[in-house]
């Protein structure tokens, strides 16, 4: 094969189910987002009391932390694991497709770098354009394998070396008085100091976060594994694969997450024996089982539903799903400008609920976006730069231009 023929997947090749998985997963991301978007995340407890909307963000808070939390970046990082399983498997022998993929990551992490100190402290490409390569050395692994591994890593790597690392990393200033000091240069109308803020405060979320790389490298391996295994592509073959699942991981999702969150309010086990190390450690293998078997869980209800009259309803989140890239780097850009102090400054005054109702207004129109953009071109406008630069050429971007396609597409 030449691989200067090497050209993205084209339209007929893609998943559409896989697309509308990504599109639910980023409107997860934004409704978590948007609470440091909003600088609400770095209000002091009383400052958050003292909103009007208190009583029904107690609500919401609960809301999200039982169902969107940290199981919506679990879905995302696992449709991660899938596009590079696809990539693998579109590749066959194509023996530059390495070298591509290692590309492609190298341009992602400069991305992420770039959204991080730029715009957002947030920012999670980075971690998986890191962890992206070690991928490459389990390309040939069996699902199996990636599965087992990808739970070892997710449930027991924090409590293995939580008493490891920390002594290793440098010191870093308190939390509150940390997110004291981010709220304010957030909430200041000059650029400069809140770009200066977001750099500092990034570095020190990175080494105050240190598990958060074995979190996304466990959800990669475990959507690598679901990828590998063709379930997400064939998923009519393999209904009853995705039936057994939800039956599993839903009544063990919501089991889990009950514990968790009783726990977390000090409504379970709150004293004795539960204080201890060892209590520590299973709070935190329960907390990430439940993160990734409710994602499982949804994941399961998309794919189901895709067979019935709902698919029309999940379809219109697939084109939102296509531009993954551009959508999120366009949250970012949206969430700082309407709320911090250099945009609009509207800051956290409204809640989780101005939250809530500006996630689903500015996916809505993120939605109606993705349609008409894609109506005229092939590519969202990150995705095409990402692609472009990936192949060392410039791709065609509106309908209806010449494309070469080749089995090493990605």
């Amino acid at each position: 094969m030449n691989p200067t023929a090497a050209a993205p997947v084209a339209d007929a090749q893609r998943h559409d189910v896989l697309d509308a998985l990504r599109g639910l997963a980023l409107f997860g991301v934004l409704l978590v987002n948007l609470r440091d978007f909003s600088l609400y995340s770095l209000l002091p407890e009383a400052g958050r009391a003292a909103l009007p909307t208190a009583a029904w963000d107690r609500v919401l808070d609960l809301v999200m932390a039982a169902f969107v939390d940290v199981k919506s970046a679990t879905l995302f990082a696992m449709l991660f694991g899938v596009g590079f399983a696809l990539q693998v498997q579109r590749a066959g022998d194509d023996t530059s497709a390495a070298r591509r993929y290692l590309r492609r990551l190298l341009l992602l992490l400069i991305i992420g770098i770039a959204h991080a100190w730029l715009l957002w402290w947030g920012d999670i490409l980075r971690y998986y354009a890191a962890l992206g390569l070690l991928l490459l050395p389990l390309g040939r692994a069996s699902p199996r394998r990636l599965a087992l591994t990808g739970l070892a890593v997710a449930l027991f790597a924090l409590p293995l070396l939580r008493p490891l690392i920390p002594p290793l990393l440098p010191a870093v200033a308190p939390a509150a008085e940390a997110a004291g000091a981010a709220y304010a240069a957030f909430s200041a109308p000059d650029l400069g100091t809140a770009l200066a803020a977001n750099i500092d405060y990034d570095l020190r979320m990175r080494i105050a976060n240190w598990s958060l790389a074995f979190f996304v490298l466990g959800r990669l391996l475990l959507g690598a594994a679901l990828g590998f295994a063709g379930v997400l592509q064939e998923p009519q073959r393999h209904a009853r694969f995705w039936r057994r699942l939800l039956a599993v991981c839903l009544p063990l999702g919501v089991a889990l997450t009950a514990f968790v969150l009783l726990r977390d309010h000090g409504l379970l086990f709150a004293d004795g024996w539960w204080s201890g190390k060892a209590a520590r450690n299973v709070s935190s293998i329960a907390r990430s089982a439940s993160s990734i078997a409710l994602a499982l869980s949804y994941m399961a209800l998309v794919v189901l539903a895709w067979r019935t009259r709902a698919r029309r309803m999940l379809g219109a989140f697939a084109p939102v799903g296509r531009m993954a890239l551009t959508h999120y780097l366009g949250q970012s850009l949206l969430g700082v400008s309407l709320f911090y102090g250099a945009g609009l400054g509207l800051g956290p005054r409204y809640g989780l609920v101005g939250t809530v109702i500006a996630a689903v207004a500015l996916f809505a129109l993120q939605t109606w976006l993705s349609r008409w953009w894609l109506q005229r071109f092939r590519f969202g406008p990150a995705e095409w730069v990402w692609r472009s630069l990936t192949y060392g050429r410039r791709q065609p971007l509106r309908r209806g231009a010449p494309i070469t396609l080749a089995s090493g597409a990605a």
